[in-house]
Parts: C-alpha cells; structure tokens; sequence
C-alpha cells in the first residue's frame, strides 16, 4: 500500500481522460491517471483475433485535413503526424441505404461537393441542400471551441439548441426521401425523435470536411497520447479500479483503488459515467437533488458489434461506410431496437497490408442493455475475469446468426468468406468502457429539455471536474473539446487556446 501526492488525479484513461493529462502535465502540474482495464483508450480500445485487429467503437475520424478543427488540436497534443492513416472515398465516404429501395445515396467529402453528389440524384432539391449546408455550417460556428475561438459567450448557450433534428431537416424539403438521406448516418449519435440539430450538424459537419479510417484500429490515438503524457511527466496506472473517493470539507482528498492503494490529490478528474461517480462519493458531500438530476437523465442505447474475420480475396474493401435501414422511418430505428435489426452500420477496417480485399468486417447494430438482464451481475474483464456460462453464449450465437443472414441478403455469398464470427454485447461496453448499462454516447440529448443534459466540467464538489462523452458531446472530437473545457477550469481557457493555437 501506498499513498502519493499529486496535483491532479485523473479517473478514466478514455480520450478525455488522456488528453488532460496531456495539457495539465505539460502546464506543469504532477498528474495520476488510474485506469480499471489493462489496455488504455475506452471507446479507443483494440482487440485482436485470428490475426486481425478490430476496433471497438472508433470506425472513423473527422477533421483532420491540416486546417481543420481535430487537425489543429491533435497536433496540439503532438499525436497528429504520428497517426497511420487513410483518408476515405471523396464522393462517397457514407452510403445511406433506405428499406426498399435500391439505390445508394451517397454522403461527399467537402460541401460544394456534398452538395452535387446529391443534386445529381434529386435534381429539383438543390435549394434545399445548399440550405442544409449553410444551416449546418452556420449552426457549428454558434459553437466557438469547435472552431478554437475564445469568446466571451457561453459555449452551450444558444436559441439553436432547442431545434429538433428531424424537424429542421424536415422544414427544407418535402421530399421524405431526402430528408431521410440526410438523416442516414443518424447512428453516429443514436438518433431519434428528440434528436437536437446541433449535435446533427456537428457531427456531420466534421465528417463532410475530411473523413479518415484509422490504419490498424483507432488505439494508436490512445498509444500516442499516453506516451506523450508520460514524456511530460505524467504517471499512468492500467489496473487500478478507484472504487471511492476520500472527502473532507474542502473536496475529494484522495482516491482509492480496488487494492487498496491510495493516490492523494489537490484535484480530481473523471473521465467515467457521472451515475457511476455518484456511487463513489460518500454521502453528505452531493446535494441529494444533484444526485437526483443525474441518476435521472436517460442514457443512449446501447450496441450488439458483429466482428468478422475473412478469408484472403474473398471481400472487397469499401473506402466507405454503408447506414442500412430496415425499418421505413430512419428516426424510428432506435424505438424499433427492441425486435430484430432495424438498422446497421457496415464497414471494412484500413490495415497496413492494404490492398483491394478486406480482412475484417464490422457490422454495428443498436442493442438495449435490457436484452442482457439475465447475465448483467456477471464481469469478464483482464481485471475482473468471469464466465457468463452457456446460455450467454447461445444468446450471442443466436444474434451473429440472425446478422449473417441480413449480411447475405445484401452481400450474396458473404458467408462463404468467414473464417471468424466475432461479437460485443452491451455487456462488454459496460465493463470495457465502464458505463453504467453499455450506452453508446453517453447521456441522451433531448432538444425539449436540451439545458437539462448539459453538465458543467465542474461539479458540486469544489475540486472535482468532469470529462468524456457526457459532458455536452460524445465522439472524438465532442470529447476532445470537453477536455479542453475541463482543462481550461484550471488553467485558463485563453491561455490554453493560446497554446493550441502555437502548435498549429
């Protein structure tokens, strides 16, 4: 047992987690990231089987033509030309397939582009998509650390907030049609009905810029950045579950780990499920309406991920993502989550062999954590190993099968490629990723009550701060701009904009 003094505690070594560590170890400050799992990243994390690395939530990165908004702050973080990576079809990074219909409506790189590709299939809509485009672009720039200004002005405060995404999309055209394709990569964020429009256009917005895969999974993003943490003096700790924290009139004192190691802190940061750090706070240190207002914010479904290994030769690789619906209504797939699939993404990882053929398929389809309820008091991590036993087992079979069969139907003769059926549960992103029931992003945004799901970097704790994807937006680049939020509460956002702003 031992107790160490730092500056700084981080929770979580997810992408926030590691980018603070980043900045503040950088600013001078003595910084401890504990992490439960053995390999680092979250939703950045990598596995490998029958000789093929599948990711297992980033399939593709935004933004990083030299220029751009995560151009400029991964190379901030020193991690931006060091990353193996492969830019995706200009024409058609996305592929929006809509149920009974068979044509493919592609989604462009660059907005005039954007723009064409569409117009050439809907010819009298040009109107509507050029409206599209500016109201997206015009949304982002409401945002001033999307697009790395200081402003004076709340970042989160804005009348935009309370626009619904399929509403808006729906008051530019009245072709159903289109609306749909400009709602059909809607996965990225688990879209629905109550969808807010900013988080529609920031997300798009990122991709249509530049649309980038990962050559060999999205974990050297995570590599990179914990040893440049490391190179600023930062310690970083992978098995260290913190299972509470020390609290005394002036804040959290110290952290605690599963084996009863202590790391003593002047502040603490936690880059975890707020749900999952009310639970490590001892009573009478949270107001019980805060902690109310928390545990009653609904999350985001949760996923079933098919991985496949192929044979040499026996699939093409896609430079694109295909967003397959099988149910009508594009803003219905996550309600109809509950029956057999209503959507799926697709897509062929970018390994280093390269080459016209693909080595892997993944195919990502939403999954609640209620369809894992008979198995959900069991574990299975490096840190925490565990059986779930042969009904468990039978349940995943039974899906990878019912996922093959949709993946025939569209790729006639796909089967005959595999050589390994892979999956991941919501269970496996409850213990990987550590969220309370598996979700995919995070806490749900809602654009009735949009100010409700906004959390603060700070808490009621006067030395606890926030980071991830619960802040205000989830992804690589949400995170990144919340770590920057969250960083900034100690060290000055012009400051630290100034330093971004340096590196670029």
């Amino acid at each position: 047992m031992h107790d160490r003094e730092f500056d700084v505690v981080i929770v979580g070594a997810g992408l926030g987690g590691l980018q603070c560590a980043v900045t503040l170890a950088r600013e001078g400050m003595s910084v401890c990231v504990l992490e439960m799992n053995q390999q680092l990243g979250g939703s950045l994390q990598v596995f490998s089987r029958n000789k093929t690395v599948f990711d297992t939530g980033v399939h593709y990165i935004g933004g990083l033509e030299p220029g751009q908004n995560l151009h400029r702050y991964f190379s901030y973080y020193g991690i931006m030309d060091k990353l193996k990576l492969r830019r995706m079809d200009m024409d058609a990074f996305d592929v929006v397939e809509l149920q009974g219909d068979p044509e493919q409506y592609p989604h462009a790189q660059g907005w005039d582009n954007f723009v064409d590709r569409l117009a050439a299939l809907f010819p009298g809509e040009r109107g509507a998509l050029e409206r599209y485009a500016r109201l997206v672009r015009d949304t982002c720039d409401r945002f001033p650390l999307y697009r790395l200004r200081d402003a004076d002005e709340h970042e989160w405060m804005d009348d935009r907030l309370t626009l619904n995404a399929e509403q808006v999309i729906a008051s530019l055209t009245p072709n159903t049609t289109l609306r749909a394709v400009l709602a059909g990569s809607n996965a990225l964020y688990a879209g629905d009905h109550g969808s807010p429009f900013y988080m529609h256009a920031l997300v798009v917005n990122t991709f249509v810029e530049s649309a980038w895969r990962c050559v060999d999974g999205g974990s050297q993003i995570a590599k990179h950045l914990a040893s440049n943490a490391r190179s600023a003096g930062a310690v970083i700790h992978a098995r260290k579950r913190v299972t509470g924290l020390d609290m005394d009139g002036n804040g959290v004192r110290a952290v605690r780990t599963a084996d009863g190691d202590v790391f003593s802190c002047r502040w603490c940061i936690a880059n975890i499920h707020p749900a999952m750090l009310l639970e490590m706070i001892p009573p009478g240190h949270i107001r019980p309406a805060y902690r109310t207002r928390i545990r009653s914010l609904d999350n985001t479904v949760s996923t079933f991920i098919l991985h496949l290994a192929m044979k040499p030769g026996s699939f093409p690789y896609l430079n694109r993502n295909i967003y397959k619906f099988l149910v009508p209504d594009v803003w219905g797939a996550v309600d109809a989550a509950d029956a057999a699939p209503s959507a799926y993404m697709f897509s062929t990882p970018a390994t280093s062999r390269g080459g016209e053929h693909a080595d892997a398929i993944t195919m990502m389809t939403y999954m609640r954590y209620s369809a894992c309820a008979p198995w959900a008091g069991t574990h299975r991590t490096v840190a925490e190993p565990g059986e779930r036993g042969p009904a468990y087992e039978d349940f995943k079979h039974a899906h990878q099968e019912r996922l093959l069969d949709v993946l025939e139907e569209r790729f006639p003769g796909l089967r005959r490629g595999v050589t390994g059926v892979h999956s991941t549960t919501p269970l496996t992103f409850r213990d990987f990723i550590g969220t309370p029931d598996g979700n995919m992003y995070g806490i749900r945004k809602d654009s009735s009550s949009p100010l409700r799901t906004f959390l603060s970097p700070r808490t009621k704790v006067p030395n606890l701060l926030l980071t991830g994807q619960n802040l205000n937006l989830h992804g690589l680049l949400g995170v990144t701009v919340g770590s920057v939020s969250t960083c900034a509460e100690l060290v000055g956002k012009s400051h630290l904009l100034g330093r971004i702003h340096a590196a670029n």
